[in-house]
């Protein structure tokens, strides 16, 4: 009832009949029939895999991790800080002392000297005391003597060749080249380019126009038998083809296909309530064959067992196993104090010790002066108590 609370309700689409409703169900029952093993099958190695990874694959990953980390990494940690790190610390000291130093200190010590009191101070003052007076000198005689003589050979060459070349030139052009282009292009517009403006205009254009109407009027017939024949057989093809196959996926195989899925569908969720009563049987079973007396035996058995061999028998060993690690431990720090002081007097009897201080001789006893609490060195001891003496008083 509470699966048939919750179950959603089947709808069916318009257009199954009653042959359908009653085709659905034997189908069901035959689909849940061949589904029913496989659900329990994948239910078991479901639980099977769940159980074998928290049973065996954690522990094992665990241990293997750890076997990893106790033969590799450590091992590897220890050789790479220990080994290694000295090791690439020398050949990096022993590389810069064979392969870099020698370079940098015939760089710096040899070259750059070499280069600087050999080359760049001789060509220095080659530049500053040589050179730059010669260039100033040269400069000096440009503008003196060269730039006048320049520019006044530049205006006769000038002068000149406007003269002899450019004059005539212009002349040439003016009166003699420039009449006659003008008189060759009048002749060829009127002999030659009007007449074939006027061939296209009246001949060439109309006779286009012509032929272009014909060939648009032959293309538009071609493409109307064309769109006419494709019509014709698209329609064939609609009609003996498409038609059929979509009557036959619309009426035939979408039903089927629905029903098939829908079937399968149910077919494995009851599997799914079937598989897990089955699974809750097996384990009622299994707690009141196995675990039920596993677990009286424990409680009523064996903590009790526990209890009294704790009490009894673990917890006044451990008392004795430390009294007994207590009294070694002294022992063993009575034992190494010994050693080291008869290891301390042998090396003090065969290399000698630290010579002690020598006792001074007393030079005097300090005492106190009577009346005063300063101690005076020089003065001479008193006694502690002294009795002061009494005039006698004659009697009578």
């Amino acid at each position: 009832m509470e699966y048939g609370k919750h179950q959603a309700p089947v709808r069916y689409e318009g257009g199954d009949g009653c042959i359908t409703a009653l085709v659905r169900i034997p189908v069901r029952i035959v689909v849940l029939v061949l589904v029913l093993p496989v659900r329990m099958i994948w239910d078991a190695l479901v639980v099977g895999a769940r159980a074998a990874d928290r049973i065996l694959l954690r522990p094992l990953g665990r241990a293997l991790a750890w076997l990893g980390e106790v033969l590799v990494v450590i091992p590897a940690r220890w050789l790479y800080a220990q080994v290694l790190t000295p090791l690439g610390h020398g050949l990096r000291r022993l590389a810069m002392a064979v392969f870099v130093w020698p370079w940098v200190a015939l760089w710096r010590y040899v070259v750059v000297p070499g280069v600087r009191y050999g080359i760049v101070v001789p060509v220095t003052w080659l530049y500053a005391r040589v050179l730059t007076p010669i260039g100033h000198g040269l400069r000096w005689v440009r503008r003196a003597l060269v730039d006048p003589a320049g520019r006044g050979i530049a205006t006769a060459v000038k002068w000149l060749l406007t003269a002899l070349l450019v004059l005539p030139a212009v002349l040439l052009w003016r009166y003699v080249l420039k009449p006659l282009g003008l008189a060759a292009a009048w002749l060829v517009e009127h002999l030659i380019v009007l007449p074939l403006a006027w061939t296209y205009r009246e001949l060439l254009t109309p006779l286009g126009h012509g032929l272009a109407w014909f060939l648009d009027l032959l293309v538009r017939g071609v493409e109307a038998g064309c769109r006419g024949l494709w019509a014709a057989v698209r329609w064939l093809a609609t009609v003996l083809v498409v038609a059929p196959v979509a009557w036959v996926y619309r009426r035939i195989l979408t039903p089927v296909g629905r029903e098939i899925a829908a079937a399968f569908g149910v077919a494995w969720r009851v599997a799914g309530f079937v598989s897990r009563a089955v699974g809750r049987a097996l384990v009622w079973l299994a707690w009141h064959l196995v675990g039920a007396p596993a677990a009286w035996a424990y409680r009523a058995v064996c903590t009790p067992v526990g209890h009294f061999l704790r009490d009894a028998v673990f917890v006044p060993a451990g008392r004795a196993a430390r009294a007994v690690g207590r009294t070694a431990r002294q022992t063993l720090r009575a034992a190494r104090e010994t050693v080291r002081q008869a290891r301390r007097d042998a090396w003090r009897a065969l290399v000698g010790g630290p010579r002690e201080p020598e006792p001074r001789e007393p030079g005097g006893v300090s005492a106190r002066t009577l009346g005063s609490t300063t101690i005076v060195p020089s003065a001479a001891p008193d006694p502690e108590i002294s009795l002061r003496k009494e005039k006698s008083v004659p009697q009578g």
